[in-house]
């Protein structure tokens, strides 16, 4: 016979399960980010990814004559 004794790393839970991480981090917050201009500042980064995949889509457009190149 095997006796386990529990330690201060393992606890078990109902029905006999060892729980190896029983507590979890507290979340926080930092209150020194500021996420007032955050909207705005991710409404231009996507105007600009479109405007470099429109740009491209021309480039390939020009360059390969296809609209997909390889599909259409």
């Amino acid at each position: 016979m095997v006796l386990m004794s529990n330690s201060s790393y393992t606890t078990t839970e109902s029905g006999g399960r060892q729980n190896m991480f029983p507590s979890e981090t507290r979340p926080y917050i930092d209150e020194t980010v500021s996420y007032d201009s955050y909207p705005q500042n991710a409404e231009k980064v996507n105007g600009r990814w479109a405007m470099i995949g429109f740009v491209a889509l021309l480039g390939a457009y020009v360059s390969t004559g296809q609209i997909i190149p390889g599909i259409f």
